[in-house]
């Protein structure tokens, strides 16, 4: 397994939208456990491949306490959507910022296993919003884009200035 750099906003590359995977296989697999190892040493609950410069559409997720539930979504869809919700965010790719964004409830997500094998589930609360949240990235969206025009240049600002005091 291998840590793998995360691109930081406001990189081109996190708005590109990733493309199916075709096949699951070894390769996907390996990148699954690269993928993994990465989010927990971040620390974070989410990481999307489009994050890591891999446009595929793959993301694994861990929200569990003691990072126990490493769950795996290959080809991931909203299949419907219920509710609001509205809650603070952060992102591996904005280290630091964290800031208040609107979405839905709950969602039915339609994906594949580390297998290929397919499946649907239900999440609500967290779970929901953290698959909203990998979701956009594999389509090319972060979520500071939810924000005011006048936020999103105060948090590139921010982020410039993290860059120079740490390069």
């Amino acid at each position: 397994m291998a840590l793998l750099p995360i691109l930081r906003y406001p990189d081109p590359r996190l708005h590109t939208r990733a493309k199916p995977v075709a096949h699951v296989n070894a390769g996907i697999r390996k990148l699954v456990a690269d993928m993994a190892e990465t989010m927990y040493a971040a620390p974070g609950i989410g990481l999307a491949a489009t994050q890591v410069n891999v446009h595929q559409r793959l993301l694994v997720l861990d929200i569990s306490e003691d990072k126990s539930q490493l769950q795996i979504f290959i080809n991931p869809e909203i299949l419907s959507k219920e509710g609001e919700c509205e809650g603070e965010e952060g992102c591996l790719s904005v280290p630091g910022i964290y800031e208040t964004v609107k979405r839905s409830e709950r969602v039915r997500v339609r994906a594949q296993d580390r297998d290929g094998h397919p499946f649907e589930i239900d999440a609500a609360g967290l779970l929901a919003v953290c698959l909203q949240h990998e979701i956009d990235h594999l389509d090319g969206k972060v979520f500071v884009e939810y924000l005011s025009r006048l936020k999103q240049s105060r948090i590139q600002a921010k982020l410039a200035k993290q860059a120079r005091i740490t390069a």
